[in-house]
């Protein structure tokens, strides 16, 4: 099985967490670094919650941290769905392990100008590290063998009717990546929302009985709440865990290539992923992204439980 190098670019937050654990111990990922960003919290609640994830279950990847705000806009928080530490839920103990000293972008910048253009950049929270290591140093674009991101919608989003929080957390740096011609795969609500973790499924990964299983359902029972009350969901998706999903197994997740647009400009659409889905500008413009539309649910959950069973 061929191991894909990663770079996982997070704002912990409960599905950020769900990620790192899966990329963390399944075999077909190689887990290089986490960066953290700016998003679901503050840069220094996000890397508390990196940090207490790791420490909790012996995540041995690096951690570092990033852009403490967006390129442009005001920092915009998701209190309302993550809680006032952006990870409320689980009881984490004292923290003794600490982030790197280097600053993710330079680390981002400095892995992929070494390697053989084999890494995938994993960012599933907003872009801003990701489009400052690409306008500091557009090197590394060639070296990028694929973007995997969580962020945007074909269709409504979650922070306005427009626009997915990651990307409306910081457009401008969304269009630098979306017009960068890296390889992108999107995957976008449409797609995210359906991993809603029910109660039976919450159930489910708790009765394996180890760590991973209780902070999984520490996590996602804080979410069953606030994703009902702010977005009318009957759950908590697990959106990022959804990146590592299609790393491990592509063809359980549905693509369908697309040109994708951010829209910057000032007004209700701020932060859009303007999407062509049914081919407008075919023969206009080449196809940027591949958007994941559908998922095989049974698969992904099956997934998420071996990695689960993949700890102590």
């Amino acid at each position: 099985m061929e191991k894909r190098k990663i770079i996982l670019d997070c704002d912990p937050g409960h599905d950020d967490a769900i990620a790192m654990l899966m990329a963390a111990r399944h075999p077909a990922i190689e887990l290089l670094g986490i960066t953290v960003v700016a998003g679901n919290q503050t840069l220094k609640k996000n890397i508390v919650n990196a940090l207490n994830v790791c420490q909790l279950l012996g995540i041995e990847a690096p951690v570092y941290a990033g852009m403490k705000r967006p390129i442009m806009r005001e920092q915009i928080v998701a209190a309302d769905v993550h809680g006032e530490s952006g990870l409320d839920g689980p009881v984490f103990g004292p923290l003794h392990l600490k982030a790197q000293p280097e600053h993710a972008v330079r680390f981002i910048i400095d892995t992929l100008m070494q390697s053989d253009g084999d890494i995938t950049l994993v960012p599933v929270g907003p872009l801003s590290n990701i489009a400052v290591a690409m306008r500091m140093e557009p090197a590394i674009l060639p070296k990028i063998r694929e973007i995997v991101l969580m962020g945007g919608a074909v269709g409504a989003g979650n922070s306005t009717p427009s626009a997915e929080f990651n990307l409306y957390a910081d457009p401008e740096a969304a269009r630098v990546v979306f017009s960068s011609g890296v390889p992108i795969v999107m995957m976008g609500l449409d797609l995210t929302n359906q991993t809603v973790c029910t109660p039976d499924i919450i159930d489910r990964m708790q009765s394996v009985g180890n760590k991973a299983g209780r902070l999984f359902a520490d996590v996602m029972n804080f979410t069953l709440k606030t994703q009902y009350e702010v977005n009318g969901l009957a759950a908590g998706p697990i959106h990022d865990a959804t990146c590592i999903g299609y790393l491990v197994d592509p063809g359980c997740i549905e693509l369908h290539d697309m040109h994708v647009v951010i829209d910057t400009n000032e007004g209700p659409c701020y932060g859009r992923t303007v999407c062509d889905e049914v081919g407008v500008m075919k023969g206009r413009v080449r196809a940027n992204a591949k958007v994941g539309m559908a998922i095989d649910t049974a698969r992904f959950f099956d997934l998420v439980e071996e990695c689960i069973r993949m700890y102590d």
